[in-house]
């Protein structure tokens, strides 16, 4: 028998011919895409590589100029690699003044501050967030307000109540001014808005009080915002040069920014030994930044979270 063979319709070999131009038309689109997308990452890549240099060469002049003597220092052109290594810096800054003791001095200053402001400002942030009662949005509207005034502005009636209360040239004139923080109850209370209100209820239910909810729900929850903002406290105070040198008198209560000003005369400014001085009161940050990082990133892409 035989088996007619059937021609194809011109309706499939018009599909099949129109499949095949579609499917060279992507393949010939999809490496342009490819081309244009790999352009463009670089260009991204090559715009951060720049903007990250610009900000790691100040630290990278400042550490490479603790090892250079004072003449190259301030020799013109400037050069940024030393042509040679000295530790003189480095020696004279512990001959000189009481270093160690500005640096007791400002783990003591930063870190009390630190420890007290988490405290005062996430109680505040709690009630703020959590509870309700009469003028709440009032007290947070003066809140913001105290977040937007800078702190020249109010520095010498809190220089004269320090003064009153016979606490100049003390750690507690360093520390108490500085117990609550306007941006740290900010940054909490939306960290805290963030929150299912499901657990205060429930934990009301069994019989818990506001501090039970406060100090075993809420904080234990929070700790990437905590950790956040304990980092933006202690880089702030330990960097704070106005307060310390303002409150202070002796040179045994300086702090590092305060002691490192002793370096700069009216006539003559020594280089090397305040950027040795600025080279070594930066490893605290670095170091709190290493062993918070994991919480730090956290606790900023979430800290502006609402319900």
């Amino acid at each position: 028998m035989s088996q007619a063979i059937e021609s194809p319709s011109p309706v499939n070999a018009a599909s099949v011919a129109s499949g095949r131009s579609i499917s060279r038309t992507q393949v010939a689109v999809a490496p342009k895409q490819s081309r244009r997308g790999f352009w463009v990452n670089a260009i991204i890549f090559i715009v951060l590589v720049v903007f990250a240099a610009a900000m790691i060469l100040p630290f990278v002049w400042m550490v490479l100029t603790a090892f250079k003597p004072e003449s190259t220092i301030v020799k013109f052109p400037p050069q940024l690699w030393p042509t040679s290594w000295t530790l003189d810096n480095f020696t004279n800054i512990w001959q000189r003044v009481p270093f160690g003791r500005f640096f007791l001095n400002s783990i003591a200053f930063a870190g009390g501050v630190t420890l007290v402001s988490l405290f005062f400002d996430s109680m505040m942030a709690f009630a703020l967030a959590r509870l309700r009662f009469p003028g709440r949005d009032v007290i947070f509207l003066f809140v913001l307000i105290a977040l937007m005034i800078p702190f020249q502005v109010i520095f010498i009636p809190l220089f004269v109540t320090v003064h009153d209360l016979g606490l100049l040239n003390t750690y507690g004139g360093l520390i108490i001014p500085r117990a609550t923080n306007a941006f740290g109850i900010f940054m909490l209370r939306q960290f805290f808005m963030s929150l299912p209100r499901e657990l205060d209820e429930a934990a009301r239910i069994d019989g818990a009080g506001e501090f039970y909810i406060y100090s075993r729900i809420i904080l234990p929850l929070s700790r990437p915002a905590i950790a956040t903002l304990a980092v933006f406290h202690f880089m702030y105070n330990w960097n704070d040069f106005l307060w310390p040198m303002l409150i202070t008198s002796s040179t045994e209560m300086r702090t590092l920014p305060a002691g490192l000003a002793l370096f700069m005369g009216q006539h003559v400014v020594e280089y090397g030994v305040i950027m040795a001085g600025a080279a070594m009161a930066l490893a605290p940050l670095f170091i709190a930044f290493l062993f918070a990082q994991k919480y730090f990133v956290n606790g900023i892409a979430l800290s502006g979270l609402k319900e």
